[in-house]
């Protein structure tokens, strides 16, 4: 008996690992680059996701480079005209560079599957460079410094896994001017039947809402302030009344669809969870939050507090409290909650605490937040959501007359006032006469004290911009005990005064 020679399992195992190929599919490469070298229209096909760097060949990336300089150029690409610029490459084997050409013109079956060739050698490149990013991650963890932190590297992977998935996006590309009517009409006829005919997010304010239509899908909504004028308490009440009107229905073919408000993301870079929903609670047991946190309220009180927060343990209301994150990372977590929850309305609090790339910081802070609101817009077309993210004024809001806030009072104006679709400043005169107190016993304080009257309670919300609507100011109530906004009456309907 002839005797057998034993493989170890393991040891074939390691090999394999050792030379493992990376994703790659020539054929892939060849077929596609035959099917432009026969017919130019194959080019048109690919070439709104297609790069030379994709190929993995980097022959087929310079002969489809210079084929698509020629196509853009208005000139035929075919093996002949191509044979210029491949005469000093060197031989394929027993083939010139020209014959190769021709061989693959010749080789080449039909423009049909161009694209779906196009998309193969595309996902395998992007395929590619995760595994590249992946290398530098182990390589990193093995050879770094005692002292280095893990969190930097898992930054800057975050970032890279980010940038890829940025450029690593087919894009719809041009769709017919009649679904783009159709989807119009669906949202007019969406608008029409819903209670007060709004086309989006109601935000639970009666005027903000006739102004705005709602909060609309894939809209960037800037609510900008000076500190302490109540942006924050704006947003959680928006928050609020959005998770609150949450309702899900049925379409005809039996699929779930959401009919009033919406499941919401609540990033809160500036506050704890437990801080904001201290605040929501305040709001709703109408009990000031510095008294719930002293433990100084009656008993009736704390009944309120008990029935407020049942209430509210049912609202789709997810809270993220990581402090300093990324545009990145922020992007990451709304996708993850848009697919475990259904998410519908993502706010931000606030703009100027998120971060961008370090390349872009190392550029400066005006490139760093260009990058995040472009980020953030982005995001808010991926997911097709609202995106409202509060943003800081600059103090020189401070030095006028008349403090209302205006476009140009924007931190880093440029890139927010160009990014966002709605920009609403939130004002409280009040805050500002108040600060004004005279001395008491004189006809300024006398006069200090009409005006407090006329302006106590009463806030402004000044949409400054608005891509879809007009813009203007709305007076709002505001109870700076509860931080809650609330409409205001027309003078129509308050009762009378008597004197």
């Amino acid at each position: 008996m002839e005797n057998v020679a034993t493989i170890d399992p393991g040891a074939a195992q390691d090999s394999a690992v050792q030379f493992r190929a990376v994703p790659h599919n020539i054929e892939a490469e060849q077929a596609l680059l035959g099917a432009i070298l026969v017919n130019n229209e194959a080019a048109d096909r690919v070439s709104g996701f297609l790069e030379p760097r994709h190929f993995f060949d980097p022959l087929h990336g310079r002969i489809y480079e210079s084929a698509s300089k020629l196509i853009m150029a208005g000139k035929r690409a075919t093996p002949i005209t191509l044979k210029t610029f491949f005469e000093h490459e060197e031989p394929i084997g027993d083939l010139s560079v020209p014959q190769y050409l021709g061989r693959l013109a010749a080789n080449a079956t039909t423009v049909i599957n161009a694209e779906d060739y196009g998309r193969t050698v595309y996902d395998l490149s992007i395929r590619r460079s995760l595994i590249i990013i992946g290398e530098d991650m182990v390589n990193q963890a093995f050879d770094s410094p005692v002292d280095a932190v893990p969190a930097v590297q898992i930054e800057d992977a975050e970032q890279q896994l980010f940038e890829l998935a940025e450029t690593g996006k087919y894009g719809s590309g041009f769709e017919p001017f009649s679904s783009a009517l159709t989807d119009a009409i669906d949202m007019a006829a969406n608008a029409y039947k819903r209670d007060g005919g709004l086309s989006g997010i109601a935000t639970g304010f009666r005027d903000l809402d006739q102004k705005m239509g709602g909060l609309q899908s894939s809209d960037l909504v800037i609510i900008a302030g000076r500190p302490s004028m109540g942006k924050t308490a704006l947003a959680t009440n928006i928050a609020y009344h959005v998770a609150r009107a949450y309702k899900k229905g049925l379409r005809p073919d039996g699929s779930e669809q959401v009919e009033d408000g919406a499941v919401v993301g609540f990033f809160s870079l500036e506050m704890s969870a437990e801080q904001l929903a201290t605040r929501i609670i305040s709001e709703q047991a109408s009990i000031p939050s510095e008294r719930i946190r002293r433990g100084k309220i009656e008993r009736e009180e704390f009944d309120r507090l008990v029935d407020a927060s049942q209430n509210l343990q049912m609202l789709p209301l997810f809270i993220d409290q990581t402090g300093g994150i990324s545009v990145a990372q922020l992007a990451a977590r709304a996708r993850r909650l848009k697919r475990q929850k259904g998410l519908g309305l993502v706010i931000v609090d606030y703009l100027q605490l998120l971060t961008g790339s370090s390349r872009r910081a190392a550029q400066g802070r005006v490139q760093e937040v260009s990058e995040i609101t472009t980020g953030l817009k982005a995001l808010a077309k991926e997911l097709n959501v609202p995106i409202v993210a509060l943003s800081q004024l600059s103090r020189q809001v401070e030095n006028r007359d008349d403090k209302r806030p205006q476009l140009s009072d924007l931190r880093e104006s440029g890139s927010i006032e160009q990014d966002a679709d709605v920009v609403m400043f939130v004002f409280r005169e009040e805050y500002y006469v108040e600060r004004e107190q005279p001395r008491e016993g004189t006809p300024d304080h006398v006069e200090w004290i009409a005006r407090m009257d006329q302006v106590l309670g009463r806030a402004e919300i000044i949409i400054g911009k608005q891509r879809h609507g007009p813009t203007g100011t709305i007076a709002l109530q505001f109870d700076g005990s509860v931080t809650r906004f609330a409409d205001l009456a027309p003078s129509s309907h308050l009762p009378e005064r008597y004197e």
